[in-house]
């Protein structure tokens, strides 16, 4: 996430890998760059979470397979081919890991429906793994504390194997204000599968661009303002941001005590409902795959988010092509206009909250890594940055760092006064009030702009803002994306947002319309828009 108005805010048998694997990256040696070689996914890698879990239930593919085949995926276009670079670190253990889960399925020892499911996490998420937990900077690139974060050992637990980590913005891209999403001093700069010169969003970059490009079953990601959501938007995949505290935060380098969350990021909604049972907390689960209905949406009332549509007139197609979608099944439509919260002064406070408690939050987690890691402070860290310029500061400076350390702590009476301020705004007088005053079960709107270009020279230049999750992040609410079309090939997304604690609701509501429309857009990894041949065609001279 980012400030700006609001904020802009990873040995098989010949038959088995005829079956799953991708074209080999020997067969293309020749073929010129991204636009002309087929990088599509085949067989079980082409398919969503709940088919690859089902497989490995039925049997018709072993854990093993599936592990191996995702490491040759990942070689031939993470690695090579397009280089998303969407992976930063793979499990040296994932594959004798999986022969294990594969053993115990064959003892009839099945730990749950994620049961040899490869899944990859964000780089700033602890496991227990030989890989350190780096948030792509050199300051963390040997912190491998040997622990796992609550949500990886809910993973494992439930089955899940961690293939390995995901690249992302830098800290969680809250390090400059001119910062370039997906880009880390470790892991270079993740590419948009679908165009690969256009921005993947942040900061959980890497994970959108991998799972788009089924290098994994899924995916986790972590937000706190737009950093789920804004990456699944651009690379064309499901996101869900849950309620903040659903899913434990502990060994996750931080942000927000009050915004932080992880998330999942899948094909398909069921996908994401199926890693959230396994990574939300509590006594008493709530079972988020059982409480989808694909006839959800048959009288709901919803709010639509007119004001927050934004003034791209293609993603105003996509959002009216949504809104007649939902009309058809059977939801109410209610339009909602006018929105003023969100003035100055309110992201003004929002920026400063964030900076009071990243300063806390980020000396707390270095104070406990991994003893081999140096900087114990964010002071230590900004000095670091200082001394390593030409790795770290090559493209944007650090001033949120220097800003943060400015602050106080957290029983500052400014900070305190402008918590209470957008919580306040974002909550009853914000989502909550939204819901009440217009009487409606959900609200909607565009998930976010169409990308612009990766620019390496001033950053993130994003269009005009469409959506309304940095509402949603503040309140610490709900929010799903959807995948509803694409606009010259570049992904765009629908949202659902809902209020504290209704996330199994806004799962199903977004649930239902996917069922009916499954706009999700295999990428074709274009070098870039000139590509396709109607912008082609515009661009040169008649």
């Amino acid at each position: 996430m980012r400030r700006r108005t609001g904020f802009k805010f990873l040995a098989l048998t010949l038959s088995t890998l005829a079956l799953l694997a991708c074209t080999p990256a020997e067969e293309r040696a020749d073929e010129p760059q991204a636009q002309a070689a087929d990088y599509t996914p085949h067989g079980l890698l082409a398919k969503s979470l709940p088919e690859i879990a089902a497989a490995l239930q039925s049997g018709e593919v072993t854990s093993e397979a599936l592990v191996t085949n995702y490491l040759k995926r990942i070689e031939d276009i993470d690695r090579a081919g397009p280089t998303l670079q969407s992976v930063l670190a793979l499990n040296p253990d994932a594959l004798e890991q999986a022969r294990a889960l594969d053993a115990k399925r064959d003892a009839g020892e099945v730990l749950g429906p994620l049961h040899g499911v490869p899944v990859l996490l964000k780089d700033n998420i602890e496991t227990k793994d030989n890989i350190a937990t780096t948030a792509g900077a050199m300051a963390l690139k040997d912190n491998i504390t040997g622990r796992d974060s609550p949500l990886a050992a809910d993973l494992r637990e439930a089955g899940a194997i961690i293939l390995g980590k995901t690249n992302l913005s830098q800290w969680a891209n809250f390090r400059s204000n001119n910062s370039m999403s997906g880009w880390s001093a470790l892991g270079g700069q993740v590419r948009n599968p679908h165009m690969l010169d256009r921005n993947p969003c942040g900061s959980s970059s890497g994970t959108g661009a991998a799972i788009a490009a089924s290098l994994a079953a899924g995916g986790v990601g972590t937000e706190t303002n737009g950093s789920v959501i804004c990456p699944s938007n651009v690379n064309g995949v499901v996101g869900f941001k849950p309620t903040v505290g659903l899913v434990p935060q502990q060994y996750i380098v931080p942000i927000s005590s009050s915004q932080d969350t992880a998330g999942p990021m899948t094909k398909t909604v069921m996908g994401a409902a199926m890693m959230l049972n396994a990574m939300a907390s509590g006594a008493a689960k709530t079972d988020y795959v059982a409480a989808l209905d694909a006839n959800a949406l048959n009288g709901a009332r919803i709010g639509v988010l007119r004001y927050a549509q934004g003034s791209n007139d293609a993603i105003i197609t996509h959002f009216n092509a949504a809104l007649a979608d939902l009309e058809a099944a059977g939801a109410i439509l209610v339009e909602v206009t006018e929105f003023d919260q969100q003035n100055e002064q309110y992201w003004n406070d929002a920026y400063a909250v964030l900076e009071f408690e990243f300063k806390a939050t980020i000396n707390d987690y270095l104070a406990d890594a991994a003893p081999t890691v140096a900087t114990r402070t964010l002071e230590q860290l900004i000095a670091f940055n200082q001394a390593n310029a030409d790795i770290e500061l090559a493209l944007f400076g650090q001033d949120i760092f220097v800003e943060s350390e400015a602050k106080g702590d957290l029983e500052d009476p400014d900070y305190i006064a402008a918590l209470v301020r957008i919580q306040s705004a974002s909550r009853e007088n914000g989502i909550n009030a939204l819901l009440a005053q217009n009487q409606v079960d959900i609200l909607v709107a565009p998930s976010g702009p169409v990308a612009p270009r990766i620019d390496p020279i001033n950053g993130d230049i994003w269009p005009d803002w469409a959506g309304a999750g940095g509402l949603a992040a503040i309140a610490g609410y709900p929010h799903l994306t959807v995948p509803m079309g694409t606009v010259h090939g570049v992904p765009v997304g629908f949202s659902f947002i809902g209020a504290k604690d209704t996330d199994a609701e806004v799962l199903s509501y977004g649930y239902a319309y996917e069922q009916k429309t499954h706009h999700r857009a295999e990428p074709q990894y274009l070098k870039d828009a000139e590509a396709r041949e109607e912008i082609a065609a515009a661009m040169r001279a008649k």
